[in-house]
């Protein structure tokens, strides 16, 4: 099967978060995929938390290794559909191209995000983990 990850998915597993094992259960054997913009949302995180002071300059980097990792099969991104997604729903582009992914794909959505999960049951969309 597969499943749409949500960057914060990544980051989970990356930073040993308390969701890790879970995330690991629940994604075994399973063919991981997320938009385009994957990569860009991890570094932007990363770079985030480096800001905040919560990462140095080398855990960020060994943290961005371990994110590269994880096998993840990356779907190209549909701006406009992902637009209309975000409109309808007063969410961030970058969250509505997970969804979009999802409903292209016709495959469940993991997320941490308690706000993207209520926007997925809106568009029936199933979500992973809850």
């Amino acid at each position: 099967m597969q499943i749409v990850a949500d960057t914060n998915i990544f980051l989970a597993v990356s930073l040993n978060e308390p969701e890790r094992d879970q995330i690991i259960e629940l994604t075994r054997g399973q063919d991981l995929i997320a938009p385009e913009v994957l990569f860009f949302e991890i570094g932007n995180a990363l770079s985030s938390l480096l800001k905040k002071n919560l990462l140095e300059t080398e855990q960020m980097h060994n943290v961005w290794n371990t994110t590269q990792k994880i096998p993840v099969e990356i779907i190209e991104v549909d701006i406009k559909s992902s637009l209309t997604i975000a409109a309808k729903h007063i969410i961030y582009a970058y969250d509505a191209y997970f969804l979009d992914c999802a409903l292209k794909t016709n495959s469940p959505l993991l997320t941490l995000d308690k706000g993207l999960k209520h926007v997925a049951h809106q568009l029936e969309i199933e979500t992973l983990g809850d």
